[in-house]
């Protein structure tokens, strides 16, 4: 019979002292724990940082993660979010994002740390964080050039709204994990994500109104009281 590869079921077997479990749940999961850090900081570096550390929470306290609360998975995104949060406060501003793997000359969407996603914008638009092959190299030029802005207008959203938006239209979590990771109510959850999407709409058109100025503005914090 199959074992359960839930990662819940991998990580009780993993504190029953299985490391192939172990290895098995860090291959499902840290790969989206890398990415949703990345997105939020736009360092690669702290990314792989937070990853560890993530990582390293469940290896010392597994009993931490409480299921009665959440899926693991919010579980692990909630700790990622709490790290990368105090590491872009210690850092006192973002760092530029750097595609990861670009000095060894490395050039897809998983060298640099992003999977296929999509960020549903205003009136029924939406922009695809994807990088599919193009055969004509000038529609593939402009489609990167689209794919860097994107991401630079998430970077700019302000962490309450980016976190939402990168949680569920890039990461794909439901309303419902998203909510649990972010520790706050479904409904709260939908209202940040609509207001990070219509910012993250304005921006993109302000860019397009003035290339010079795309990922130049910072958005103002947020009022929204509690993350």
């Amino acid at each position: 019979m199959n074992q359960d590869p839930s990662p819940e079921a991998l990580l009780r077997r993993a504190t029953a002292g299985d490391e192939d479990a172990f290895r098995a749940l860090y291959r499902q999961l840290s790969g989206g724990v890398f990415r949703f850090a990345l997105h939020m900081a736009g360092n690669p570096s702290l990314a792989e940082d937070v990853t560890q550390e993530v990582f390293l929470v469940l290896i010392r306290d597994p009993g931490r993660f409480d299921p009665s609360r959440a899926s693991l998975k919010a579980f692990l995104f909630g700790v990622a979010r709490n790290h990368t949060l105090r590491a872009i406060e210690k850092e006192s501003r973002f760092a530029p994002y750097v595609e990861r793997g670009t000095a060894a000359g490395a050039d897809s969407s998983e060298d640099s740390g992003y999977r296929a996603g999509t960020v549903p914008l205003s009136a029924g638009s939406s922009v695809h964080l994807s990088e599919p092959a193009i055969p004509d190299a000038g529609e593939d030029l402009l489609r990167r050039e689209e794919i860097d802005r994107v991401r630079r207008a998430v970077l700019a959203l302000p962490p309450v709204y980016r976190e939402a938006v990168v949680l569920c239209d890039l990461q794909e979590l439901s309303y419902e994990e998203a909510a649990q990771a972010l520790q706050c109510a479904p409904g709260t959850l939908r209202s940040r994500l609509h207001r990070g999407r219509e910012i993250l709409a304005d921006r993109l058109r302000a860019g397009e109104r003035n290339p010079g100025h795309a990922g130049a503005v910072r958005f103002p914090a947020s009022r929204e009281e509690g993350r």
